[in-house]
């Protein structure tokens, strides 16, 4: 809770002037602290005569940090196939142990695995902590958060990384509090800080324009989820030789208030659109959820997936899984063609790493051609059928 000081307080304003929120202003002379504050100390350090203070803000400092080692990676592991974003992991974390002059950990958490751990160790795992049991055959955030805590406690590793896909969202946050430690979600870059081997987590913030780079320096694990896509996977080296632990398991740890009756694995519109080359994204320029028709089409054309903007998954046009951007999912296919997106920082933060950006807009000012490699500027309804048209003609000649 931010506290204010009423003896201190001179009432400059200079903490209502370096508050990106407008959570507190000066009213008769004292600083006052509105519903909106988000607890993120800017005002705390603009503060001359010391009025602000951020109460429980400090976490106590945990042990020996010296006795923290090592760097972790959870991998994915969902219906009986890898998260492609633990490789991805694996590669960042390559790099952070190295410069740490450490071993790299990954943990594999599910059931019937069969040779996911030898796969780990191939793209950059020293070892592979395997907790493989039937009890963990689907997900649930009470079994998979007490199988990584238990984990994380006997061995200590200074950095824990985990996917920013459902899964890690859902559960690492839990592991965090449990062990009292800091989280820095969705974040688009980690390295390591020279003088004091601090982990550098840098993530998108305040609607993406501009990015912060977070640091724990007083507690241990740094803990830190990345967004799928932005980190570069190792090539598999089958020489590489590792150390595979099965993990006990005590049955109390595998409880759960939840039973999970089915998993589905939705089979329309290749929902996995993280996994896709080419992608066809649709907007509000769609008009309706009819428009979509036509981008299924295209789509179609190239062998490639439906994505969206958060616009129209919130108007229920088209299912969440397809959503693009900061608060949907982070692409990187080859091909990305944008159909009647405006360019909002939000979308365009989720899909500026694609190789190529086609962008498809009746209004030539919209931003999304900032950004783009090509752009038509134009009536989709028009466009649309006439590149259908012309690649399908390539492909019989």
């Amino acid at each position: 809770m931010l506290i204010v000081d009423n003896d201190l307080c001179v009432g400059c304003g200079l903490c209502e002037d370096n508050c990106a929120f407008a959570a507190i202003e000066v009213v008769d002379g004292l600083a006052v602290v509105g519903d909106t504050c988000t607890l993120c100390g800017a005002c705390v350090e603009h503060c001359e005569v010391e009025a602000l203070v951020l109460e429980g803000a400090e976490k106590n400092v945990q042990m020996d940090l010296a006795s923290w080692s090592g760097v972790w990676v959870y991998c994915e592991f969902r219906a009986g196939v890898l998260a492609s974003v633990s490789l991805e992991l694996l590669g960042i974390g390559r790099k952070l142990a190295d410069a740490r002059g450490v071993e790299l950990s990954a943990v594999l958490i599910g059931s019937h695995t069969e040779e996911t751990a030898e796969k780990l160790i191939a793209h950059g795992a020293d070892r592979v902590y395997r907790a493989d049991d039937p009890a963990l055959s689907f997900f649930t955030d009470e079994a998979y958060g007490a199988v990584m805590t238990k984990l994380i406690r006997e061995h200590k590793p200074e950095i824990v990384l985990a996917g920013a896909t459902a899964i890690g969202r859902s559960f690492i946050p839990g592991v965090a509090n449990s062990l009292g430690a800091g989280l820095t979600a969705d974040c688009t870059q980690l390295d390591i800080r020279d003088d004091d081997g601090a982990l550098l987590q840098t993530r998108p913030a305040f609607g993406g324009n501009i990015m912060a780079t977070i640091v724990c320096p007083h507690s241990r694990p740094q803990m830190s989820t990345v967004r799928p896509n932005v980190m570069k996977a190792l090539e598999a080296d089958a020489t590489r030789t590792g150390k595979i632990i099965d993990v006990s398991l005590d049955p109390a740890m595998l409880e759960t208030k939840v039973r999970v009756l089915e998993s589905v694995i939705s089979e329309h519109d290749d929902v996995n659109i993280q996994e896709s080359d080419k992608l066809v994204g649709g907007g509000r320029g769609l008009d309706s959820e009819k428009g979509f028709e036509l981008i299924r089409e295209l789509a179609k054309s190239i062998d490639g997936s439906v994505a969206a903007s958060r616009a129209v998954v919130d108007s229920g046009w088209i299912g969440y899984p397809h959503q693009v951007g900061q608060t949907g999912k982070t692409v990187a296919p080859k091909l990305y063609i944008a159909c009647g997106i405006s360019g909002a920082i939000q979308h365009v933060a989720g899909m500026q790493s694609s190789e190529t950006i086609v962008a498809i807009n009746r209004d030539a000012e919209a931003p999304i051609f900032n950004v783009a490699d090509f752009g038509i500027v134009g009536d989709l309804f028009e466009v649309i059928p006439k590149l259908i048209s012309t690649i399908e003609g390539r492909r019989k000649s």
